[in-house]
C-alpha cells in the first residue's frame, strides 16, 4: 500500500519545515500494508540516545509481510542477540538507504543467504555486507516478516530512512503520512538562572512554572520575577491519532518580545552525536524523576545539529525595570501547535538563594580528565569524559568504590581497578567486578582480569564492587523431555539462565555436529528449527554447552528420536 501526501498538505509541510533539506516525498512506500500507527517517532528522546526511525505498531502480534519501500539492493544484514535483532539494510539508487529492523525472519532468498553463513561462522550472530548483484529488490517486493528481536519491547516495526552518509532522517519528511490533528502536550515548564547575580523569584536554583491553561489551549505561565541570564527548559511530547503513545515532537521554537531566541528541529542526525542528547536534557533531573526536560539553551561543549537559529545560546538576558513576554512554541510534523506564554518582570536582588555549594577534594576538569587512587581502588576519568568540569563525591571502602551519583553524563568510558592480589589465583576466576543499583543488588560490568588486578569500563557513576558468581547457569528442555520422540515438533526450545553474572556464550550439537539455536534473551530461549534439515537421524544426541560471564559451564544432554 503507498501512501503519499496529497499536493495541498505538501506545500503546507514545504512550510513547516522550510529549513528542511529537500528529498523526495514520492520515493518511498511505507514498509507494511497495515493501517500505520506508531509507537515512536524520529528523533524521540530515548536513553542515552536519539530515536532514529519509526517504530510502526504491528497489531501486537509478529510475521506481518515487511516489503521493500523502494528499489534498490541489500547492502547489509545483522543479525545480533540484543540492539535491533533482526536487521536488514537496503540501498537504493538515489542514495538513501532504508532500514528494517527487530525482524522475526528474513524473504526466504535472503533467509538462505544469512542460514548459509551462520552454519559456516557456526555463529547465530552474524553480520554480512552483500554486493550489489546478490540481492536485488524491487519496490513492493517481500523482504521480512515483522518480529520482536534484539532490544524491542514489545512487536513492532523500527524503520529507519537515511541519507547517503548513513545519518539518519525524519520519515515524515519523506511522504511517509499519519493522521495526526492532536497538538502537542506540555507537562512542564523550568527556569534556569546561569551566572552570578542570575535568580528568578529570588532564586538561583531550577525553578518549575506555574501554567495556567487558556481557552485557545496554549498556556500562560505565572508571572515571575528574574534578573540576569535565564534559561528555560520544557517536558513535552505528542501523541498521534492512532495511539495512544508518548512520542517526540518535531519542533521547539522559543523567542521573547518578538526576538527569536532558539530553534531545535528534527529532521537528521548522526550517530556520532547522539549520545549528546545527555546534555539537550537535564540529566540530573531525569535520572532522579524519570522525566526529561529539554533544555531550550546550548550548552557550550553541546555540537547537536538539531539546533537552528540559536542567539545567546537560547538564554535571555533580563534587564532590571524592564518586561518580557518569553514565549515556547512546540509544533509536530503536521503543524499542529502548542504555545506557552511567560510574562517576565525584570527585577534585581541582593537576597538570592544560591544554589548549593558541590565542592569536594575530587575536582576532574573536563578538558584534561583526571585520576584518583586508595584502597587497591583507582579509577581513571580521561580527557572529555565529562561536558562540563566537576566537583565528584567519591568515597573508597573495603573492595567498592562510591563513585558520585548518576547525575551527571559521561560521554566517554571511564576506568575502575581493583587489585585483587590478596586472592588466590583459583578463587578470583568466578570474581568479577558489579556495579551495585539503588537496592544494593550487583550487576554484572565487563571485567578485564589482568593477573592480580581487575578493570572495567563504564559510562556510568554510581557504585562499583568485587563480587563472585560461584552458580552455574541452568539448562531446561521446554518442549521436549530425554528420550522422547518428538517428530511432530517444528523445533526444540530450551530455556537457559543464569542468576549473576548472566550469559556469556552458548553453543549447540547433535550428533556431534553444530546446529544453530537463535537466542532471545528477553525469554531466556534457545530455539532451533528443524526446517534447517540438519538434523536427518533417527536417534539424536543433544549437547548444549552454555557458559556465564565468569566461566561457569553447564553441559545439558538429551536424547530425542524423530522419522
Amino acid at each position: 500500500m503507498t501512501r503519499f501526501i496529497a499536493p495541498l498538505l505538501f506545500l503546507l509541510s514545504l512550510t513547516v519545515t522550510a529549513q528542511a533539506p529537500m528529498v523526495p516525498t514520492d520515493y518511498f512506500d511505507d514498509p507494511l500494508q497495515v493501517p500505520l500507527a506508531l509507537a515512536g517517532t524520529f528523533g524521540e528522546l530515548r536513553s542515552n540516545h536519539f530515536h532514529s526511525g519509526l517504530d510502526i505498531k504491528t497489531q501486537q502480534r509478529e510475521g506481518l509481510p515487511v516489503y521493500a519501500s523502494a528499489e534498490g539492493y541489500v547492502s547489509r544484514i545483522n543479525v545480533a542477540h540484543y540492539g535491533y535483532g533482526k536487521a536488514l539494510y537496503i540501498q537504493h539508487p538515489n542514495g538513501y538507504t532504508t532500514v528494517y529492523a527487530h525482524l522475526k525472519n528474513f524473504s526466504p532468498e535472503i533467509e538462505a543467504y544469512i542460514k548459509k553463513l551462520q552454519y559456516q561462522n557456526e555463529s547465530y550472530e552474524v553480520e554480512v555486507y552483500p554486493n550489489a548483484s546478490e540481492l536485488p529488490v524491487e519496490r513492493g517486493e517481500l523482504v521480512a516478516s515483522s518480529g520482536n528481536t534484539g532490544g524491542s519491547g514489545g512487536p513492532h516495526l523500527h524503520f529507519e530512512i537515511r541519507d547517503g552518509e548513513q545519518r539518519p532522517m525524519n520519515p515524515f519528511m519523506f511522504g511517509i503520512e499519519i493522521e495526526d490533528t492532536r497538538a502537542p502536550i506540555v507537562s512542564g515548564v523550568y527556569a534556569y538562572p546561569k551566572g552570578e547575580n542570575a535568580h528568578v523569584n529570588g532564586s538561583a536554583q531550577r525553578q518549575k512554572l506555574r501554567l495556567i491553561p487558556q481557552q485557545d489551549g496554549s498556556f500562560k505561565a505565572e508571572a515571575i520575577e528574574a534578573c540576569g541570564e535565564i534559561g528555560f527548559g520544557i517536558n513535552t511530547v505528542d501523541q498521534l491519532n492512532a495511539a495512544p503513545n508518548r512520542n517526540g515532537v518535531y519542533r521547539i521554537e522559543t523567542g521573547a518580545n518578538g526576538e527569536t531566541l532558539f530553534q531545535a528541529n528534527f529532521e537528521r542526525f548522526s550517530f556520532s552525536e547522539t549520545r549528546h542528547l545527555n546534555q539537550l536534557i537535564d540529566y540530573g533531573y531525569y535520572t532522579q524523576n524519570n522525566s526529561r526536560i529539554q533544555k531550550l539553551f546550548v550548552e557550550p561543549s553541546n555540537p547537536l545539529s538539531i539546533y537552528r537559529e540559536v542567539n545567546n545560546q537560547g538564554f535571555l538576558n533580563v534587564k532590571d525595570s524592564l518586561s518580557y513576554n518569553y514565549t515556547i512554541k512546540v509544533s509536530d510534523f503536521a503543524g499542529n501547535e502548542r504555545i506557552v506564554n511567560i510574562p517576565i518582570e525584570g527585577k534585581h536582588r541582593n537576597d538570592i538563594i544560591e544554589d548549593p555549594s558541590n565542592t569536594t577534594e575530587f575536582f576532574v576538569p573536563a578538558n584534561t580528565g583526571a585520576q584518583f587512587e586508595s584502597n587497591g581502588i583507582d579509577v581513571y576519568i580521561p580527557k572529555n569524559s565529562l561536558y562540563q568540569d566537576a566537583y565528584l563525591d567519591i568515597s573508597f571502602e573495603d573492595e567498592k568504590i562510591n563513585l558520585h551519583e548518576d547525575v551527571i553524563p559521561l560521554h566517554t568510558n571511564i576506568s575502575i581497578g581493583f587489585d585483587v592480589s590478596k586472592y588466590k589465583p583459583e578463587d578470583r576466576e568466578q570474581m568479577f567486578i558489579a556495579q551495585l543499583n539503588k537496592w544494593g543488588n550487583p550487576s554484572y560490568s565487563t571485567t578485564t582480569k589482568d593477573g592480580e588486578r581487575f578493570t572495567t569500563r563504564t559510562r556510568s557513576f554510581g557504585t562499583y564492587t568485587l563480587a563472585r558468581d560461584t552458580q552455574a547457569p541452568r539448562v531446561v528442555p521446554v518442549n521436549f523431555k530425554d528420550g522422547q520422540w518428538i517428530s511432530g515438533n517444528k523445533d526444540i526450545k530450551v530455556k537457559i539462565s543464569d542468576d549473576l553474572s548472566g550469559i556469556s556464550s552458548y553453543r549447540a550439537t547433535v550428533n556431534g555436529k553444530f546446529i544453530l539455536m537463535e537466542y532471545e534473551y528477553k525469554q531466556n530461549l534457545l530455539t532451533h528449527d528443524f526446517s534447517d534439515n540438519v538434523i536427518t537421524e533417527t536417534k539424536n544426541q543433544l549437547k548444549i554447552e552454555v557458559i556465564d560471564n565468569v566461566g561457569n559451564t553447564t553441559i545439558f544432554e538429551s536424547t530425542f528420536f524423530r522419522k
